[in-house]
């Protein structure tokens, strides 16, 4: 039994009513995002399908990757991708106390410098948003209404891409992520629906 769903839920939603979750469904306009990186490999493989494709994204990236890979992250500032904060050590807000919780994006935003934060897992209180929201004021907290699954090791190739074309419409914010665990779907999953979309008249943009 797979501990995650691949479509947020309506309640989750209304629960958290300041967080991003979709953008408008009037337009047929899509969002990619990739959490985890930047790292060596696996990034690289995700900016040269995207040129190859011609499709911008945004990359929610942890920073200590970011100190540990400058020369990635300058690769992916250099494509003209948009970066988001994903903390500085992927750490879950639900088991975290406020203050090493906040430092800790706070650290991850003067290195990428953003008004974009995607709390890993999708678990931050209310008290951290507040936070967040009072000392970086221009800040967004981005969430996702698909979530591919690609980290999921007992998830195929095949149905990682299924999870994604099935659940996807106008507006839809996508997380795919780019860390090793998830290379084998990422990589068979990412052009597939690149394709696919494209094909059935999609635009992709950043956030």
């Amino acid at each position: 039994m797979n501990m995650y769903l691949v479509k947020s839920p309506q309640l989750l939603k209304w629960y958290y009513p300041s967080l991003v979750w979709n953008k408008a469904r009037n337009n047929k306009v899509i969002y990619l995002t990739f959490d985890d990186g930047p790292i060596p490999d696996v990034t690289d493989f995700v900016l040269k399908t995207l040129n190859s494709f011609q499709v911008k994204a945004t990359f929610f990236c942890i920073g200590d990757n970011v100190s540990k890979h400058p020369e990635v992250f300058n690769r992916l500032l250099s494509a003209g991708h948009q970066i988001g904060n994903h903390t500085f050590n992927h750490l879950k807000g639900w088991k975290t106390d406020d203050e090493t919780y906040v430092s800790n994006m706070l650290q991850c935003q003067s290195l990428t410098n953003t008004h974009l934060f995607r709390p890993p897992y999708g678990r931050i209180k209310k008290s951290q948003i507040k936070r967040i929201k009072t000392l970086v004021p221009n800040i967004q907290i981005i969430m996702w209404d698909v979530l591919s699954g690609d980290f999921d090791l007992s998830l195929s190739p095949e149905a990682c891409f299924q999870n994604v074309i099935r659940h996807t419409e106008n507006g839809s914010i996508i997380v795919f992520h780019d860390s090793l665990k998830a290379f084998e779907r990422l990589k068979h999953a990412l052009p597939l629906a690149l394709d696919y979309f494209i094909k059935q008249g999609y635009r992709f943009e950043t956030l």
